[in-house]
């Protein structure tokens, strides 16, 4: 029998005549090692949970998912907040896409050295949300744990008291750079100067937290923008409070 040579067709880059525009392809949940700012040691080393997509045009098929992992291998060891920007850049381009979006979603520590001698590691939760299309829209989703001791009826950010009061959920998006670090200080110091007897009787005690931290935040020259939730966690459902600056 003759062999016969055959050709492969380009299915990813071959025009698309249904006209249906894909508006999200890519990978999620992947698990990676990141490094963020830390205003102490300079540098921390964490783990993400990744997610990457990109827009495509309707004159494209789709596109190869393994790209994603090698734009996201390239960058090893030099993945930080600021390099948000290269990857992307690189997906739109690879990839010849519209938009391209990256989510990262890590635990952030922050080490607190006490009177008494012995240190506390705190863990905090973030996400960054990535978007470049024409420009680059970065937000930063921080979410603060608050202990309530009712004993002494404070509440305490950082109180190492039995039960868990509740969180404040801080979405921001920058002008200028601010630590994490500064950010998650600022919750913390203004829940701990409030207490439930120096505050208004006909108050809950989430409206009073979210009005100190409205007036704490809306003085911040560091953000363009800013959202702020106060959760209170109950049996079988939480109560919330949320506040939204009119810039954007």
């Amino acid at each position: 029998m003759p062999i016969t040579n055959i050709t492969m067709k380009d299915i990813q880059n071959q025009s698309d005549h249904r006209k249906i525009d894909i508006r999200k392809v890519g990978v999620k949940t992947i698990t990676y090692p990141i490094t963020v700012l830390d205003k102490a040691k300079k540098k921390q080393r964490t783990i993400a949970t990744v997610n990457m997509y990109v827009n495509l045009p309707h004159q494209f098929k789709g596109t190869h998912m393994s790209r994603f992992i090698e734009i996201l291998n390239r960058f090893h060891g030099q993945i930080d907040l600021k390099g948000f920007r290269l990857i992307l850049d690189e997906m739109k381009q690879k990839l010849d896409a519209a938009a391209a979006h990256v989510e990262m979603s890590f635990p952030f520590f922050v080490r607190r050295d006490e009177d008494h001698g012995d240190f506390r590691l705190n863990q905090y939760q973030c996400t960054m949300h990535c978007t470049l299309e024409q420009d680059e829209d970065l937000q930063l989703d921080i979410t603060v744990p608050i202990s309530h001791p009712f004993g002494n009826h404070s509440f305490d950010a950082r109180s190492s008291e039995i039960g868990l009061w509740g969180a404040v959920i801080i979405s921001v998006k920058f002008l200028k750079f601010m630590w994490l670090e500064d950010l998650v200080l600022l919750v913390e110091n203004t829940i701990m100067q409030e207490s439930v007897q120096k505050a208004s009787t006909a108050a809950a005690p989430m409206e009073i937290i979210l009005e100190k931290l409205t007036e704490r935040f809306s003085s911040l020259e560091e953000l363009s923008w800013y959202s702020l939730t106060v959760e209170n966690i109950s049996q079988g459902y939480a109560l919330f409070a949320t506040t939204t600056s009119e810039n954007n």
